[in-house]
């Protein structure tokens, strides 16, 4: 989805895991993280769990419960664990069960699982000491799969979102460079496509799982002026950006999808990397 990837909002830092303020800014507004983040395709949610054992899941960076919530629709048992109060306070008041801690630091006391899922959340866990953290709770078997979503704007729209955050926000990775520059587009697509890859590389790292898949869905959503604008603050940079900045960003796109009519249908590709925990003999 929009979300920014942390790891590229500070050229400077190179973990994204490290950036404890990025990573705990979206319980700010739990409440529009909630209501505005798009659910994952059912497909996904099926292919996870049909891979895996049995129905228990742990939830890494479970937030609001957007994914938990989907995982207990299809039949499993969700635990989440949340670095945020805020947004863990949330999952449990929609029905989820959620602990507060980061997940390289919380302590599963003796629980196993057979399916560790993280939506929109691994790049905030260290890759293999989060890999290798899901291979201890994981039963063998047991499934890993991380998990997120990539858009790219309308041509109608990319600009103004591309140009807004360029003045208030020259670091954001989809800020494009100006006309004129030599400098090569980064795509989003491209971005996470790396984010992922690096993922995999965690958990082979791990020395836990078998060999690393790569899935894809892709899919489209339909939103209206006002559901754009609501999805938009609860996204990666923006979630940081002081009151009046995130106003000129909103009121540049606004106007973009006036123009086209006041609604834009959304691209958006789900990306996973996803492996099985081996049995260590």
């Amino acid at each position: 989805m929009p979300t920014v990837p942390p790891e590229q909002s500070h050229p400077s830092r190179s973990e994204s895991h490290q950036a404890r303020q990025v990573a705990e800014s979206f319980g700010a507004d739990a409440e529009r993280y909630d209501r505005a983040r798009p659910r994952y395709p059912d497909a996904l949610v099926e292919r996870i769990v049909a891979a895996s054992p049995g129905p228990d899941v742990l939830d890494v960076g479970c937030g609001t419960g957007i994914a938990a919530r989907q995982f207990q629709a299809a039949g499993c048992t969700v635990l989440g664990v949340d670095p945020d109060a805020r947004m863990a306070e949330f999952a449990r008041r929609t029905g989820v069960e959620a602990e507060v801690a980061t997940f390289e630091a919380w302590d599963p006391d003796g629980r196993t699982f057979d399916a560790v899922v993280a939506g929109q959340a691994w790049h905030w866990v260290d890759p293999v000491a989060g890999a290798a953290k899901a291979a201890q709770v994981l039963r063998p078997g047991g499934r890993l799969a991380v998990f997120g979503h990539v858009y790219e704007p309308p041509p109608a729209v990319a600009p103004a979102l591309a140009a807004a955050l360029r003045r208030v926000a020259p670091d954001s990775p989809f800020s494009a460079p100006p006309s004129g520059s030599t400098q090569p587009a980064r795509t989003a697509l491209d971005l996470y496509q790396a984010m992922y890859a690096k993922a995999a590389d965690g958990i082979r790292q791990a020395g836990r799982f078998g060999e690393p898949e790569q899935w894809r869905f892709d899919w489209e959503r339909s939103y209206t002026r006002d559901e754009w604008l609501d999805l938009l603050p609860t996204t990666g940079l923006l979630t940081r950006l002081p009151p009046d900045k995130l106003a000129e960003v909103l009121d540049g796109v606004g106007a973009a999808v006036d123009k086209i009519g006041g609604s834009l249908t959304m691209p958006y590709t789900t990306l996973a990397a996803t492996a099985t925990r081996i049995r260590v003999t």
